[in-house]
């Protein structure tokens, strides 16, 4: 259902009361937040937070359970630019959240070995995957938080995974590991010793630093992220490129096991070789919201990519021209992932892929996979660059944005309908906004975990009436 309907509730709103402690928002006075829409009813208005960190209805409340430049329990600083995230359970009934750091060797401010290097002998420097010609680690990486299920203390906090270079998102799979995805592809110079635009394999149950092993079989590109089919074990990958993008499949040669290599595809439109699915108005409408559209796969060679240009080969070879492919996330048998880029207004398009009952089989051809424009939205008090997402236990999605103005999360229903859940309520020094990134829910559903990546980065875990939009 496209954004454009005016049949919109305008919300007038402010923003919870929420606050640091998950304190009780009932009977708290604060002024409404305006500057948003809604197509169908949401939680309520939002509330403003007089901690002006995070706005959210009446009734949610958030707790900031880590921020950037904490000192964690390895003794090194929780990096910055938190992103991607993705929340387990330990067998002890643990929680366990995995959140990658989108840094580059140049932001030593926010290190976690001190911008002097100070704390890098706390750690095994064969474990850093990545140097500079001139000596200075890369900086990329997750950290791993440990939390107390009922009470979400913080009991554990460390470094997990370091040395890679602009970790944005990446993806959970279902058997207890998170794929953090490099978005870059930086390569052999002063800048690196080695080729960057890779995934790497984090478990959850790391108890310090992994050791870093490049998937190469999954591709060089800029990875956004990746969501795991946990029938088939297929592997679907975003790729974040503003000019033109690819859709990926990553079929493993063993169930689980991505070390062991596997055969890379690029989706395209049946019948239709190259389509450019992005929709701007330069180029033109190619597929309307709601358009459902057949699909095949196109194997693709040389994955590593010398020439960067994975792209641009898939797109020759007749795949899909999409743009910024962002956040994705598998659902009850099939995945949506964003466009932050989508659409007439560039400001975003959410596509969801509905897989063959012989998904990456003999005969998938026959019974083929659909693709469907499910969101494009033309106006930003709707929706603004989608990026980030999950599917919510009760089966809405819920979207993270990183716009040019106010971020806020939405919620998406089945149907294609957008309301307004948070807002970043948080700002820079000159008044800038940062994204919000790396929404999860804990396994039972309770609690909503996601980062605001800067100003300082933080994380929130937000509590409330999940899933009763009846409010």
């Amino acid at each position: 259902m496209s954004l454009t309907r005016r049949l919109f509730l305008r919300n007038s709103i402010a923003t919870t009361a929420a606050f640091s402690g998950l304190a009780a928002l009932a009977g708290c006075q604060s002024r409404d937040v305006t500057g948003y829409l809604n197509q169908v009813t949401g939680y309520g208005p939002l509330r403003a937070d007089p901690a002006r960190l995070f706005d959210l209805p009446r009734g949610f409340s958030y707790q900031v359970i880590s921020s950037a430049g904490d000192e964690m329990t390895d003794g090194l600083l929780a990096p910055g630019d938190f992103d991607g995230m993705g929340c387990f359970t330990r067998d002890d009934g643990r929680l366990v959240l995995v959140r990658n750091h989108e840094l580059n060797p140049a932001q030593v401010e926010q290190s976690p070995f001190g911008a002097d290097n100070e704390r890098i002998g706390l750690i095994d420097r064969d474990r850093i995957h990545d140097w500079t010609a001139d000596g200075y680690p890369h900086l990329g990486g997750t950290s791993h938080l440990i939390l107390d299920p009922e009470t979400l203390a913080v009991e554990e906090e460390y470094l997990s995974l370091v040395g890679t270079y602009n970790n944005c998102s990446g993806g959970a799979t279902p058997w207890g590991s998170w794929v953090s995805c490099e978005e870059t592809t930086v390569g052999i110079g002063d800048s690196a010793r080695t080729e960057h635009g890779y995934c790497f394999e984090v478990p959850a149950s790391a108890t310090g630093l992994v050791e870093p092993v490049p998937l190469k079989a999954m591709g060089r590109f800029r990875h956004e992220g990746i969501a795991v089919d946990p029938d088939t074990g297929a592997i679907y990958e975003t790729e974040d490129e503003y000019a033109g993008a690819a859709f990926y499949r990553f079929l493993p040669n063993v169930h689980g096991q991505l070390s062991e290599g596997g055969r890379l595809q690029a989706l395209a439109v049946r019948g239709r070789p190259g389509l450019d699915v992005r929709n701007w108005a330069e180029t033109g409408p190619t597929v309307a919201v709601g358009d459902w559209l057949e699909v095949e796969w196109i194997d693709l060679d040389d994955v590593e990519s010398p020439n960067a240009d994975l792209w641009e080969r898939a797109v020759a070879a007749g795949a899909a021209h999409f743009t910024r492919c962002e956040g994705i996330f598998w659902g009850d048998g099939e995945c949506y992932f964003t466009a932050t880029d989508g659409g007439p207004a560039h400001i975003g398009q959410i596509w969801r892929y509905q897989p063959s009952p012989l998904e990456g089989q003999p005969g998938e051809a026959g019974q083929p996979a659909r693709l469907q424009l499910f969101v494009e939205s033309d106006d930003p008090e709707i929706m603004e660059k989608c990026d980030n997402l999950c599917v919510a236990p009760w089966g809405d999605l819920i979207v993270l944005e990183d716009g040019d103005d106010d971020q806020y999360i939405r919620g998406v229903t089945p149907a294609g309908q957008v309301y307004t859940i948070g807002r970043n309520a948080a700002s820079g020094p000159d008044g800038e906004k940062s994204e919000i990134t790396g929404p999860c829910f804990s396994p039972d559903g309770s609690t909503l975990f996601f980062n605001v990546q800067r100003y300082p980065g933080r994380t929130f875990a937000v509590r409330g009436p999940w899933g009763d939009r009846s409010l």
